[in-house]
């Protein structure tokens, strides 16, 4: 096992999440700018839900 896997596998959740969405992004090339956009209605969107919790 590597030093950077054995980092991830102690990272914070949201660590882990980011690593998944940046591959997952990169993997399937997605436009930087049109990823960003999508981003941030996502962040909207969770924002929204937490308000009304």
């Amino acid at each position: 096992m590597s030093s950077a896997q054995s980092e991830l596998e102690q990272a914070p959740d949201e660590v882990k999440l980011a690593v998944d969405l940046i591959y997952l992004l990169e993997s399937n090339e997605v436009d930087p700018l049109v990823a960003l956009k999508a981003l941030n209605i996502v962040k909207t969107d969770l924002e929204r839900k937490l308000e009304s919790n």
